[in-house]
């Protein structure tokens, strides 16, 4: 087994976004070529309200796929496709924003507020497609117990597992871990894709790297058939990603990803003119969750 080692690491910045949400930007415009297919990752992480409640009022999303995911904590959310929900402790909103989709995410003062948004790039022939949403709950993500160590299947599959976003041909997988002090893990991956980690809570070490890596950073690894992980002496709760890199040009407009500037200015114009939400042949997909 080749195991992956971190070539890069990428400092979150903190940042103000929304209305005036305080988070922790680790991923941007400056790393999506490198963490193809992943966009943008941002961490909160908050004991104070202040920080988060003005929230992100409705808001367009083109061309991506967003995955909101608390650790802790909660946060309303409605859509125009008429969704409307709540995510609380452990459970995540995943939705393809496609052809377009106005979206609103509102935090709720609570004792602290720990999680991430995760944007995913969508491959030009689905840039356009129908906008989906999925509302998965706590109890609908399957996990595996390992020796002091747990491993929670969002996207997926991991040692027999599925878990609820299991697209065909997406290859995505999003693995939320949790390691005990001094526990070490190894995760099988698929030879090719990008793999990347950020941790949330305490620090953990990598393949070739024997000094604990702390929080909020994006960690790149090589290519390799494994990621092998340490906690430090206070345990480690992380997130692992991985996805196949679509290797295609990527025009940023704010919320908007196409792959042509003119694709983006085309979106913006509709924004203007109000005809930005595209007219499909039912307001929503049904779903059923994986088992």
């Amino acid at each position: 087994m080749k195991s992956r080692d971190i070539i890069r690491i990428v400092h979150g910045v903190p940042t103000v976004d929304g209305a005036g949400v305080n988070l922790v930007r680790v991923l941007g415009a400056s790393t999506a070529t490198l963490f193809d297919p992943f966009l943008m990752l941002d961490a909160f992480d908050s004991r104070n309200p202040a920080d988060y409640v003005q929230g992100f009022p409705m808001h367009p999303h083109r061309g991506i796929e967003t995955l909101t995911y608390l650790i802790r904590g909660r946060v309303e959310h409605r859509d125009s496709l008429g969704n409307a929900g709540r995510i609380e402790d452990g459970s995540c909103q995943w939705m393809t924003a496609g052809s377009g989709i106005l979206h609103e995410e509102m935090p709720r003062p609570c004792e602290h507020l720990l999680g991430l948004q995760l944007w995913i790039n969508l491959p030009a022939r689905a840039k356009m497609s129908k906008p989906k949403y999925r509302d998965l709950a706590a109890a609908m993500i399957p996990e595996v117990r390992e020796l002091r160590a747990r491993v929670r299947v969002v996207a997926g599959r991991y040692k027999g597992l599925r878990g609820p976003v299991d697209e065909e041909g997406a290859n995505l997988r999003v693995l939320d871990i949790t390691l005990q002090a001094g526990a070490r893990l190894a995760v099988d991956t698929r030879p090719g894709d990008t793999v990347f980690a950020c941790i949330l809570e305490g620090a953990c070490c990598f393949g070739n790297c024997d000094d604990p890596v702390p929080t909020k950073l994006g960690l790149l690894f090589s290519d390799g058939d494994e990621v092998t992980m340490e906690a430090g002496p206070q345990g480690a709760r992380l997130v692992l990603f991985s996805g196949t890199p679509l290797r295609e040009p990527v025009a940023w407009g704010g919320s908007i990803v196409m792959n042509t500037e003119e694709e983006v200015k085309h979106a913006l114009q509709q924004m203007e003119e109000g005809t930005f939400i595209r007219s499909h042949a039912a307001a929503t997909d049904s779903w059923t969750p994986a088992h």
